[in-house]
């Protein structure tokens, strides 16, 4: 799995690099954990919490997360240095707030199907990605 902006489409990045901006303006500093990821790596995401050890984490197999196509990425907030995971920050309200302004779709909000805090992904990957017409 890559953790490199570079990785990601240009689709992408003109939505995240200005989404990074308006966090660094805010002072908030974000961990980039995942950007592209092979489909070998999500075949073995995709099987945690089901056929080996650890909590279910995608419900998304290889080739269904935006992931795949570099037009998504991880991210969670350093509080004083340390990754805060929790999701209950009002940290995460702001770092979700700023990308949704900047066109980002944030599947940590309430109304999404498996709420994935860290996630953000371009809105029509799977056209971008050609997997729909």
């Amino acid at each position: 799995m890559s953790r490199s902006l570079n990785d990601l489409r240009p689709e992408c990045r003109r939505l995240v690099d200005p989404w990074l901006d308006d966090c660094a303006a805010a002072e908030i500093d974000l961990l980039v954990t995942c950007t592209l990821r092979s489909m070998q790596d999500q075949a073995i995401l995709y099987a945690q919490g089901r056929t080996t050890p650890g909590p279910v984490v995608t419900n998304a197999k290889p080739g269904q997360s935006a992931h795949n196509y570099g037009l998504a990425l991880d991210v969670v907030p350093l509080i004083h240095g340390k990754p805060d995971w929790s999701g209950n920050s009002p940290v995460w309200t702001e770092v979700a707030n700023l990308g949704q302004a900047r066109g980002l779709q944030w599947l940590g909000a309430p109304d999404s199907q498996f709420r994935e805090m860290a996630h953000f992904e371009v809105p029509n990957w799977r056209q971008l990605a050609g997997l729909t017409s």
